[in-house]
């Protein structure tokens, strides 16, 4: 494990990386979702893709890269671009989880999305409950961690701002107009981002393809081979 340290809108992040060399020409970046980190990545494909170089990235605010100031996914997408330039390490793909594959769309690579974010899904009246309570506490002025979402729990006031940044962003014109290959793999039983977005996805990406694969949200973990057959097996051209 590796760390380096990058200068972005006058503030310093550092990076935890880590790198595996497969002594090959070509390389791939490997982006974490919300609330993991490159240590999941790396489990689940280390030992797969051996035709590319790894890169695995912390994203700030998770794992060893700590981030305390508000950020939205493009500024995400110009600390990775920073960080790459930084290292010298070029990248040929990137692959990227739920929050990191939206990280990936607005960059200029060929993508690997997996069960990725960034279409707007209908909320279940429980959720949409407690963002109402949320916003009449704001307007009474009453301070609570209650109504969080398990998914800014223990973050620190940067990173909560953070989430509220990037929870609601809609990516379907980013998607839309992203001009690159994408191979689009989803879990059959994802419930933190419906199937159907994936599909979505895949329509709006024009050179792209998808698959659905047995999991949840978190398929590619026992699914790392699969992916690899599937993405050697389906060249885009």
């Amino acid at each position: 494990m590796a760390s380096k340290t990058i200068t972005y809108q006058n503030h310093s992040f550092i990076i935890s990386y880590e790198i595996i060399q497969n002594n090959v020409q070509k390389n791939m970046i490997f982006l974490h979702g919300w609330g993991s980190n490159k240590a999941l990545m790396l489990q689940a494909f280390k030992d797969y893709f051996t035709d590319f170089n790894h890169c695995y990235i912390d994203l700030p605010g998770f794992g060893k890269s700590p981030n305390e100031i508000a950020l939205f996914t493009k500024d995400y997408a110009n600390i990775v671009k920073i960080f790459l330039e930084a290292i010298n390490f070029k990248a040929d793909v990137i692959l990227g989880h739920s929050f990191g594959g939206k990280v990936a769309a607005l960059l200029d690579y060929e993508i690997i999305l997996l069960s990725s974010a960034g279409i707007l899904e209908k909320k279940p009246l429980k959720v949409r409950a407690k963002i109402l309570c949320a916003k009449l506490f704001k307007i009474l002025r009453i301070k609570t961690s209650i109504l969080r979402s398990k998914d800014a729990d223990q973050l620190n006031s940067g990173m909560y701002q953070t989430f509220k940044n990037v929870v609601n962003e809609d990516f379907s014109p980013i998607f839309k107009n992203f001009k690159n290959k994408a191979s689009i793999f989803w879990g059959i039983d994802d419930k933190a981002t419906n199937i159907q977005s994936g599909k979505k996805i895949s329509k709006l990406i024009e050179n792209s393809r998808f698959y659905a694969l047995e999991g949840d949200h978190f398929f590619f973990l026992t699914q790392g081979r699969e992916i690899q057959s599937l993405y050697n097996q389906g060249v885009l051209v």
